[in-house]
């Protein structure tokens, strides 16, 4: 008789400690709603964990790409500031060209490189400022007021120095003159 059979057929004796120890079955129907319970409560707290750490993870692609393109906005409204007084000085040498009758070769030239670098600020997000009529606190800066019969009053006279902008963002106002409107009789 192999030891398998023998332990088959001696008797289990309750009061033996090492039987004692021996895990008992559960009733049938206890121990499965049990074990389902703990495990639909473990799902249930993985996929909740699973769909934070999803929104986590969306809200920081979202926050590194925002955070990059204000870096870039940043670092293009640096280099435009660095270049509008170029530009500045390409427009007063275009009109002094104008005014002092040069070469016209010349004056389509320095047109050409003006043009040119307009059209590449532009493909990175700069623009000028549109001045338009109407006096606009928040895109033009009044140096200047001057009465006028024929311009009423809060309107843009001349422009002295055009402003930019960076995708929607005033890196540097118009610089206009205003009327202030008929002057007074005296």
């Amino acid at each position: 008789m192999t030891k398998s059979e023998q332990a088959q057929e001696e008797p289990r004796n309750p009061e033996d400690p090492v039987l004692a120890q021996e895990p008992t079955e559960p009733a049938p129907g206890v121990a499965s709603e049990t074990a389902t319970e703990s495990t639909d409560s473990e799902v249930a707290q993985l996929k909740d964990r699973l769909l934070r750490l999803q929104a986590d993870f969306d809200n920081f692609r979202k926050r590194t790409v925002r955070e990059r393109e204000g870096i870039i906005a940043r670092a293009t409204e640096d280099l435009l500031e660095d270049i509008l007084p170029v530009v500045d000085h390409l427009e007063l040498g275009l009109k002094t060209a104008a005014d002092h009758d040069t070469d016209d070769a010349v004056q389509q030239g320095f047109q050409l490189v003006y043009d040119q670098l307009l059209a590449a600020l532009k493909s990175h997000g700069a623009e000028p400022v549109e001045t338009g009529e109407v006096f606009d606190p928040h895109a033009h800066e009044a140096i200047s007021h001057v009465p006028s019969e024929e311009i009423p009053a809060d309107q843009i006279v001349a422009v002295v120095r055009k402003g930019f902008k960076v995708r929607q963002h005033l890196v540097r106002p118009a610089q206009v003159v205003v009327s202030s409107g008929p002057g007074k009789a005296g």
